[in-house]
């Protein structure tokens, strides 16, 4: 085993795999294997094994942290120890110079099987307010860096960095044309990208879709519904380009549009600023979530990036009027947008983690 080897973990979402991804080819760059460890069945597994067929995964058992109670509540507890066991057995086996976790559930059992092996590790928090899963990891961490500055008020002061964004290189190689001719629009009109997140949204597929008739006479539109969420009565509608998924296409895609409808992720927003696309952002609800897509959308909204739609708020009328908003605050928006920080690139964030290795 090569003396420069490192774990990932991270999964759920698209979201707690993104920056992994970004950061796999620069780690390989520099000598590293790179072990991923994720959940059996969660997305992080099917991304990781499609883009990056030569890294070594490794699935253990999770459990998943609820804030309302379950009946699960009692049983996952045993799933999260079973999970560090395996971890550690793993983790044991590979011997890394350090861990590097970007959340999720499954990023638990990892990043307590590395502090019981003595293993530095870095975690990640992208949000404005950490995640119960990093909040649960933050004890056992050598350092945590942040996305935004407001994060390193609820961290230990002596172990956290504001880094900044990462955005994913390959997202600035995409081509508009090769977007355009993907979609097979007829008519040049603006292009509206709609994304749900990686599993789609239903709140935000019906707003597009009971609005189709409407938009369709200004824009094309690109939706990424999420999978399973096709509607196979609009395959034929022209100016209409439904995707469950997509991964290659995405640079692709993203600098086809010309204004984004989004939930209020941090990987994604921040990859929406980086590429100039002005976005109307619909975060998920503090009655479905624990709020942090709110607080991203708000940061956003007063920076001057992007217009918000509360989902409380969310009507076919009030979809239309914020979209119009969007349109007629454009210029305000990409002015503003000029003036925002650098991301930084994958390589400058593995320098920063490969600092705490051992």
């Amino acid at each position: 085993m090569s003396e420069k080897t490192i774990v990932l973990t991270g999964g759920g979402t698209a979201g707690h795999v993104s920056l992994n991804e970004a950061i796999i080819p620069s780690l390989q760059a520099e000598g590293y294997t790179v072990h991923y460890i994720g959940s059996h069945h969660g997305i992080e597994k099917e991304l990781i094994t499609d883009s990056f067929p030569e890294v070594p995964y490794h699935s253990i058992s999770s459990g998943k942290l609820r804030r309302y109670f379950s009946l699960k509540n009692f049983t996952d507890p045993f799933k999260v120890l079973a999970g560090i066991g395996q971890a550690f057995s793993i983790i044991k086996k590979v011997k890394p110079s350090i861990v590097f976790s970007k959340g999720g559930f499954v990023s638990v059992p990892v990043v307590i099987a590395a502090k019981l092996l003595n293993i530095p590790v870095v975690i990640h928090e992208s949000d404005v307010t950490p995640g119960l899963a990093n909040k649960l990891a933050q004890p056992f961490a050598s350092h945590i860096f942040t996305v935004f500055k407001e994060t390193l008020k609820y961290i230990p002061a002596n172990k956290a960095t504001c880094t900044g964004s990462v955005v994913r290189e390959q997202l600035f190689k995409g081509s508009k044309m090769r977007g355009l001719k993907l979609c097979q629009f007829e008519i040049k009109k603006p292009v509206l990208l709609v994304m749900g997140g990686s599993l789609g949204s239903v709140v935000l597929n019906d707003a597009i879709r009971s609005n189709l008739p409407e938009l369709l006479k200004d824009y094309n539109v690109i939706h990424l519904c999420g999978k399973g969420n096709v509607d196979s009565s609009l395959l034929e509608l022209k100016g209409y380009k439904q995707f469950e998924y997509v991964t290659s296409e995405l640079p692709d895609l993203i600098n086809a549009a010309d204004f984004v409808v989004s939930r209020a992720g941090s990987n994604s927003i921040f990859e929406f600023l980086a590429l100039k696309k002005p976005m109307l952002l619909i975060p998920l609800s503090s009655a479905k979530s624990r709020g942090d897509q709110i607080l991203n959308a708000k940061l956003f909204k007063n920076q001057g990036f992007a217009e918000v739609l509360e989902e409380e708020n969310l009507t076919k009328q009030t979809f239309l009027e914020s979209l119009q908003t969007l349109i007629q605050n454009k210029e305000s928006i990409l002015e503003a947008m000029a003036k925002a920080e650098r991301p930084k690139t994958p390589k400058e964030m593995v320098n920063l983690i490969l600092k705490y290795e051992k």
